[in-house]
Parts: structure tokens; C-alpha cells; sequence
């Protein structure tokens, strides 16, 4: 009888432990906290809407380190695969949405979202299984025989009327064509927007009008951007929250950045859409950082050394 009593409490302990890890194998939120979020899919195909809530615990919208959440998607190979900033509701409450698919989502597997708030992080995943982009709501379109497509050269592309015309400049995944250029939909200069205080700021109005008018208005500056942005936001979010959090941190920031500034003033002499003069000017703006940033500062370290051992 105890045998048989026994057996039940152990078959009985099984069944609770295994449903248990049933429901952790398909959750689909973080349960942090101090930072719960969750998504509102857990398989998305390409272009599918992904939404991601939260709520950032204890948040005082009036306290003057209340910043902003910055979050970072991840491919299944931890490669950049999105980024973006929000403000929480004056409740802490938080939501964004993002489309599965593009450029950067080059592989099926699970979507890291990396949500972040100061000292406080969550991470939910998302399946992204790809596919042909599903738009629903939408009748299907009429079969109709297309005329046979015009050949244009290189850099040319044929207009509504079929006609060969210039090329217009191809926007990277999260930029979209404004007036003619393009202008990022999410994210922007984090660290600069930080040191000033404000979007608004002259120097940050610099940075965007050189990004947007003159490196997107050519080929090659597209190229150097893509590259550019997987590197830089990789760690700016993490940079632009110690500013917020140390005013001394922000002032020493601003005091690095404003030789570099300067001469990123020069880009804006090129003319728009010059492949020769972004390239020229391009790397004459790379040549003056790396001697003000490294070659100047080691020079200066060589003399003091050789300065100190000329005194013993």
C-alpha cells in the first residue's frame, strides 16, 4: 500500500513539472520586474507587423535621469538587425512595432528584441520564417500581360512613359525617400542628441543635413551609411545613456566630438549627388580625424616620453 502511494506522489510530480516546462518552451515574454515586455506574435513571416509592450517598473516621468528605452533587434547570428528609441507613457507603459523582413533579415531563426532602460534590460524572441511578403485586406490583383520591359544603361532606369532616366538613389532598410533623399525612420545621432540636450541642436541639424543631403545622395555614401549605422549603433545607446546619467561624462562627450564636428563641416562644400566629391572630401574627413585622434595624441605622448627620459 505504501508502494503503491508512493509511485502516485512520484507519476503525480512528473505530470506538474512537465506541464511547467510546456509553458516555458512557448512563452513569448520576459519576465523581468523591473522590465516585464512581451510581444504580441511569436512567428512572424516577411513583412509580418511585430509589436512589442511593457512597462518600465517605478517610472517617474518628472526625475531628471528618466531617459529613453532604446531597443536593438538581432539576428539569429547576434548580427544588427534593427534599432529605434521610444518614451515610455508617464505610466511607464511602453509599445513599438516593426516590420519582420528587409535587407538585414537574411537568414530564418529566432529574432532577438534587446529592450534596454538604463541599468535595467529584457529580451523576448520572435521565429522569423520568411517567405513571399503577405498583405492581407487587399483584393487580388487583375492578370495582365506586361509589354515587353525597356533596357536602359548603367545607372538609368526607365520613367512611367518608358523612357530612360537618371537613376534616383535606392534608400537602405529603415530609411525611407524624402524630397529626394533619405531620411532614417528610426534611431538618429544618439550620442550627439545626448551631448546637446536636443534634436534641435545646430550640430545635430549639421550631422543630419550632411547624412541626408550629401553621403544619401550618392552610391557610395549609401554603402559607407549601411556599414556605418551596424557599427555605430552597436554601441551608441549605451553611450547616450551614460551621458544622461553623468553630466560630467555629457560635457567630456561634447568637448571630444566638437573637433570631429568641425570637420564634418567640410562634406557640406561637396555638391549634391558628386560621387567624386563625397569620395574626395570623404576621405580628407577620415585623413584630419585619425591624425587629430591618433596620430596627434601619440606624437605628443613620444615627445613626453623621450622629454622625461632626456631629465633621468
Amino acid at each position: 500500500m505504501r508502494l503503491t502511494g508512493f509511485l502516485a506522489f512520484v507519476l503525480l510530480s512528473i505530470s506538474i513539472l512537465s506541464y511547467g516546462f510546456g509553458d516555458v518552451a512557448f512563452a513569448t515574454s520576459d519576465p523581468n520586474p523591473a522590465l516585464p515586455i512581451s510581444t504580441d506574435i511569436d512567428i512572424a513571416t516577411n513583412g509580418a507587423s511585430v509589436t512589442v509592450s511593457g512597462t518600465v517598473t517605478g517610472y517617474d516621468s518628472t526625475s531628471q535621469n528618466a531617459g529613453a528605452i532604446t531597443y536593438k533587434v538581432l539576428s539569429p547570428a547576434e548580427a544588427f538587425a534593427g534599432i529605434g528609441q521610444i518614451i515610455p507613457n508617464s505610466d511607464g507603459s511602453f509599445e513599438f512595432s516593426f516590420k519582420a523582413g528587409g535587407i538585414l533579415w537574411k537568414s530564418n531563426g529566432d529574432y532577438t528584441i534587446d529592450v534596454k532602460y538604463g541599468a535595467d534590460s529584457s529580451k523576448v524572441s520572435v521565429n522569423y520564417v520568411g517567405g513571399e511578403q503577405v498583405i492581407t485586406g487587399q483584393p487580388e490583383p487583375p492578370v495582365v500581360t506586361e509589354p515587353e520591359p525597356v533596357k536602359c544603361g548603367p545607372g538609368t532606369e526607365p520613367n512611367a512613359n518608358g523612357i530612360c532616366v537618371v537613376s534616383q538613389p535606392q534608400c537602405p532598410d529603415g530609411y525611407t525617400m524624402e524630397g529626394g533623399v533619405c531620411v532614417e525612420n528610426d534611431g538618429g545621432c544618439l550620442i550627439a542628441t545626448a551631448a546637446y540636450g536636443t534634436e534641435l541642436a545646430p550640430q545635430v541639424q549639421l550631422l543630419r543635413e550632411i547624412r541626408d543631403n550629401t553621403l544619401f545622395s550618392t552610391t557610395s555614401g549609401t554603402s559607407f551609411m549601411m556599414g556605418f549605422n551596424t557599427l555605430y549603433y552597436s554601441f551608441a545607446p549605451t553611450v547616450a545613456d551614460w551621458e544622461r546619467e553623468s553630466p560630467l561624462f555629457k560635457e567630456i562627450v561634447k568637448i571630444t566630438i566638437t573637433p570631429m564636428l568641425s570637420t564634418l563641416s567640410i562634406m557640406s562644400l561637396a555638391d549634391e549627388g558628386s560621387e567624386v566629391e563625397v569620395l574626395g572630401l570623404g576621405i580628407s574627413v577620415i585623413a584630419l580625424n585619425l591624425g587629430m585622434y591618433i596620430a596627434a595624441p601619440a606624437l605628443i605622448g613620444f615627445k613626453v616620453n623621450q622629454i622625461i627620459k632626456s631629465r633621468k
